[in-house]
């Protein structure tokens, strides 16, 4: 959770840059995140990253902006 939670340090975000972003940080291959959680609608990787902003969020350690985007907060610094 934390690579998502410093990916929003610098403002708002959207969900898709930050899964675009992090796969270098923890240097996936292309077979890796081409795995497909089994409903076939989205990637693990990209599921996964929606579940941290998710339990972030739940923490109150992001605020949620508009749809698809997030922001860190005083409390998540």
């Amino acid at each position: 959770m934390l690579p998502v939670l410093r990916d929003a340090r610098d403002g708002d975000v959207r969900i898709g840059e930050t899964v675009a972003r992090l796969p270098d940080q923890f240097g996936l291959s292309q077979d890796q995140l081409a795995q497909r959680v089994p409903s076939g609608q989205q990637t693990v990787f990209g599921n996964r990253v929606s579940w941290a902003k998710s339990h972030l969020a739940k923490a109150g350690l992001i605020d949620m902006t508009r749809r698809a985007c997030f922001c860190i907060n005083d409390r998540g610094r």
